[in-house]
């Protein structure tokens, strides 16, 4: 397996950089890595390595490594370090598309302006891809030159996020109470297992690169908490007003499939202000950490901004 050749700290400082550049710089590192990461198209099974690729790479906001990236610059850690981290997060992620799509659980057609793995491949190959991207995750992880503790570390906050106390706990929750209602505790609870995990480990995995202090690691955990759950209350938001063609995937599918929104419980208006209070939230979690924190926790503000005022 190869792993790509990048330079060590190429891309700038918060300073000197704006926002979508940064992005940009970050999304185009993401993207070398994992295609050179990723098996060969050429290498058997080919079929499903194809289907890997095409489930993982050209497409995405990539809202998880960048959360890796930012955290990792507040930590001071090496984008070589943080760059199997990045990966890692986002196979996670991609499997759990994959498998979602699948008719077994949303028998969803589009996801990120392309068809599903299962409608261009077919439901075979999109259970293996999902399986496979999720031992890629943990084998990335493994592979990467950590100190031996932080490896260990790393592969724990990982599989923590992923399991039933966390994306695959709340999808199951989630699945469970398609036509019922639910109560904003409940489905609060839902959200910050299936969709706020991984967002937290995208941040405190990021923030383990490099070196944290006791008080920085609660204040992100704090920021991490408030960021995951906006995320899902937008998405929400988002799947109720706006097209399939500006989302990249199939628009209005909760209300269609009665499933618990945030939209549907609290009403939108209401769930815009709770989103906006989370932004809040997050913005006082950095802003604890006082002002000479400040330059290095600039990134991690502005995607919380970025996470709840998105169009997509």
């Amino acid at each position: 397996m190869r792993v790509a050749s990048l330079p060590a700290r190429a891309i700038g400082t918060p300073q000197a950089e704006s926002l979508p550049d940064w992005i940009a710089a970050r999304q185009a590192r993401f993207e070398r890595f994992v295609a050179a990461q990723l098996p060969a198209e050429e290498s058997e099974p080919r079929r499903l390595h194809v289907a890997m690729r095409y489930a993982v790479l050209n497409g995405g906001k990539r809202v998880r490594p960048l959360l890796v990236y930012a955290a990792g610059e507040f930590a001071a850690a090496s984008d070589s370090a943080l760059d199997p981290i990045a990966a890692a997060v986002e196979y996670v992620h991609a499997y759990s598309l994959v498998h979602d799509d699948m008719p077994c659980m949303d028998d969803d057609v589009l996801r990120r302006g392309k068809p599903t793995v299962h409608v261009a491949f077919d439901e075979a190959t999109a259970m293996l891809t999902g399986d496979a991207l999720q031992a890629e995750a943990f084998r990335v992880l493994a592979d990467a030159s950590f100190e031996p503790q932080v490896g260990i570390a790393l592969i724990r906050q990982l599989a923590h996020a992923a399991g039933t106390r966390g994306m695959c706990g709340g999808q199951a929750i989630d699945l469970a109470a398609v036509g019922r209602k639910m109560s904003a505790e409940e489905l609060e609870t839902m959200h910050r297992m299936k969709t706020g995990a991984l967002l937290r480990a995208a941040v405190m995995m990021g923030a383990a690169a490099g070196r944290v202090r006791a008080p920085e690691q609660a204040a992100l955990m704090q920021y991490a908490e408030a960021i995951g759950l906006a995320f899902q209350v937008v998405d929400d938001l988002l799947d109720a007003e706006s097209t399939s063609a500006e989302l990249g995937k199939t628009a209005g599918k909760d209300q269609k499939q009665s499933k618990p929104t945030y939209v549907s419980v609290l009403g939108a208006e209401a769930a815009r202000r709770w989103a906006e209070r989370l932004r809040c939230d997050a913005h006082e979690a950095l802003a604890s950490l006082g002002a000479d924190a400040r330059p290095r926790s600039a990134r991690l503000a502005q995607l919380a901004d970025l996470i709840v005022q998105r169009r997509s």
